[in-house]
């Protein structure tokens, strides 16, 4: 089965023929949207109580993709991977912030996609302030040394008629400053009206730290809009190929830093004008896809070592499974893995003595649901599902039917009904950690960690 092109036959083969022949002022600019920990948490996505507009008319003049997914729940290491265009187990990226001192370098042909941009006459920017009160946040978390890795902060500063590739990412649904921000927005959603999934209780807690994350959700969509009035200003939108993303999976408990679909179910729009037309993409496609097709819009040849493949390559294979790794969070060592199809999530803990709830800074620091959940598993007051975030250890092995448990409460890797499907998943990730050379199955150096 070969993925159907998402390019218009009049405008987008010309498009990238030009983009490969002609000069510089003939290729498209590229900006990508990063937002931090946001899940499809969007009005287009059919989520309620979030006003998106901006967003939704991004969708709305692109192709949405329902099932997108990062290589990791985490930002350092998702962020590692889709800036290069490999997975981090791969490149010795997968812990979080490590290497932040030790002057570890990506290994042979492994490069930043901005050093790629570079040697292809663009100018590379991230982006901060571009418009009164909106800004990036220059963030780039990787987990190795990367000397100089943008030319510039704005589009603006590049020379006259030169391409550029350009990042604006935001933190407004990370936790933080932003939420205190997105309380004083005059339209707040309304905690009692939050569709709570199965494994939290119905506290008043619990539901005011949700609708506050939907609130900086909100927030964050404004700023897009500001975004999108300041391309408009410098006559941009209609030559920028425009690319959003989540960096990784909701900020809430169980979401970020988890392989379940809440840590690395993602939003992602491609908005590409007069090369592809408007539509709803229900493949699974993964992060370092955003990679390969931006470097296919501007005619830049894709790696021979890569592991993302062009979403507007008629020629791609759609992927038939997604693989999703988490290594040590913060002081939180664990090595989880992932192999997921379009209907079933397989999980395995490598470590699963390790509970969820062991020790972690932000973690217990930053979301008031975790307090909520000892106080009432303390008090014996959690039912079975909201009970297995709070269990002593970790299954090593989970599998859900996304389908009928969509929040992945009822394992089935026991079933007898799926034990082929099982296997099936076990032998497939074998091999994937086997192909990645998976370097979490290896004890990380001292001087390559930074705890927080």
């Amino acid at each position: 089965m070969r993925r159907r092109s998402l390019l218009t036959a009049a405008a987008g083969f010309p498009a990238i023929i030009r983009s490969r022949m002609g000069a510089a002022e003939d290729r498209p600019n590229i900006l990508w949207i990063l937002g931090e920990d946001l899940a499809p948490m969007l009005g287009c996505y059919g989520f309620p109580l979030v006003r998106s507009p901006n967003l939704d008319r991004l969708a709305s003049e692109g192709v949405r993709f329902t099932r997108a997914f990062t290589t990791a729940p985490v930002c350092s290491s998702s962020r590692s991977a889709f800036n290069v265009g490999l997975y981090q187990i791969h490149t010795g990226a997968h812990h979080h912030r490590s290497h932040r001192k030790d002057g570890f370098r990506l290994p042979e042909g492994a490069g930043l996609i901005t050093t790629r941009f570079r040697e292809a006459g663009y100018f590379t920017a991230n982006v901060l302030e571009f418009a009164p009160g909106a800004a990036g946040t220059g963030k780039t978390d990787f987990n190795f040394t990367a000397p100089k890795p943008f030319d510039g902060t704005h589009w603006n500063q590049r020379k006259a008629g030169q391409p550029f590739y350009a990042q604006v990412n935001f933190r407004e649904p990370h936790k933080g400053p932003a939420f205190k921000e997105a309380r004083r927005m005059k339209e707040l959603v309304d905690p009692a009206k939050v569709p709570l999934p199965a494994f939290y209780p119905d506290h008043p807690v619990v539901r005011d730290e949700f609708a506050n994350y939907l609130d900086a959700i909100n927030l964050l969509d404004r700023k897009v809009g500001l975004l999108r009035e300041a391309l408009e200003r410098d006559k941009l939108l209609d030559n920028t190929v425009l690319f959003f993303m989540g960096d990784n999976g909701r900020c809430l408990l169980r979401g970020k830093q988890w392989l379940y679909a809440p840590g690395v179910h993602v939003p992602m729009i491609l908005r590409w004008p007069g090369a592809v037309k408007p539509a709803v993409n229900e493949d699974l496609v993964l992060s370092l896809d955003m990679t390969a097709t931006t470097l296919a819009a501007a005619g830049i040849p894709i790696p021979e070592k890569f592991h993302g493949q062009s979403l507007v390559d008629s020629k791609a294979k759609p992927r038939q499974v997604l693989f999703t790794a988490r290594d040590r969070c913060d002081m939180t060592l664990d090595r989880i893995r992932s192999v997921r199809d379009k209907r079933y999530n397989f999980v395995r803990n490598f470590m699963p003595d390790r509970p969820y709830t062991q020790h972690n800074n932000y973690i217990e620091t930053s979301y008031p649901t975790l307090g909520v959940l000892k106080e009432l598993h303390k008090e014996g007051k959690l039912n079975t599902a909201q009970s297995q975030f709070m269990a002593a250890r970790k299954p090593e092995v989970e599998m859900y039917d996304l389908d009928k448990d969509p929040d992945e409460v009822n394992n089935l890797a026991n079933s007898p009904e799926h034990k082929k499907r099982v296997e099936t998943f076990r032998k497939q990730l074998d091999g994937w950690l086997k192909e990645m050379n998976d370097q979490g199955a290896f004890p990380e150096l001292a001087e390559a960690q930074t705890l927080e």
